[in-house]
């Protein structure tokens, strides 16, 4: 890939963004930088793979699926490139994928070895800042979670435990989930639980199939 078009799609993410114009053609002429593509239906990386390098999907859609740790419910989401795959993954105590991504589409990534980004984070200050910014800000959403108000109705609740179990707030999302099951979750009837999830359907906000819920837009959803 020219060095000027590298230099161009790197600006798209988080991580090289605010480096100097001389920083990022040192790093677009430097850096052992991998290209990959996926075509539709084929898994990029599945949950449990470790995490030895960074993907950054340049263009097409991916398919992102999480799981319970029993497996026994999960969700299906559309992300949009540009888009960086886990990068919390590639250091840490579990250096694992935990989330299974397929491409909806034909996709193309830059992909980065653990080995460079210890490099760049070496080198280059602002490099390591944005990477610091990543963890940090992810860390201080979590921590903020169990510090909000406590939801006061049972539609609050199932919204959240929807929206705390996605990778991006916004957007299509398929929750693959037995009535019981989120019954159990919220702490609550069946019988209420469904009574709130056909009011939400009434509502247009979500449709309601076999152990399985399709929600449009994510964002649309009344958020607690």
């Amino acid at each position: 890939m020219p060095v000027l078009k590298l230099y161009d799609h790197l600006l798209q993410f988080p991580l090289f963004q605010g480096m100097s114009r001389d920083d990022l053609a040192q790093v677009a002429g430097h850096t052992k930088f991998g290209f990959q593509k996926s075509s539709a239906g084929q898994t990029v990386v599945a949950a449990g793979d470790a995490c030895t390098q960074l993907f950054f999907l340049l263009s097409g859609t991916l398919q992102a699926e999480s799981f319970s740790d029993d497996r026994s419910y999960s969700v299906v989401e559309e992300l949009a490139a540009p888009y960086l795959l886990q990068p919390e993954a590639i250091f840490g105590y579990h250096q694992v994928f935990t989330h299974t991504f397929k491409a909806s589409a034909e996709c193309s990534f830059i992909t980065l070895d653990k080995s460079e980004v210890r490099q760049l984070s070496e080198h280059f200050l602002v490099f390591r800042l944005n990477l610091l910014n990543i963890y940090a800000t992810q860390s201080q959403k979590q921590q903020r979670q169990l510090w909000q108000r406590y939801p006061e109705t049972l539609t609050e609740r199932i919204v959240r435990f929807l929206s705390q179990r996605c990778l991006y707030p916004s957007g299509p999302k398929t929750f693959h989930i037995l009535m019981t099951r989120l019954a159990d979750e919220v702490g609550d009837s069946r019988l209420d639980v469904s009574r709130a999830l056909n009011q939400l359907q009434r509502a247009g906000l979500l449709q309601l199939h076999r152990g399985r819920i399709e929600v449009p837009q994510m964002e649309n959803l009344p958020m607690p």
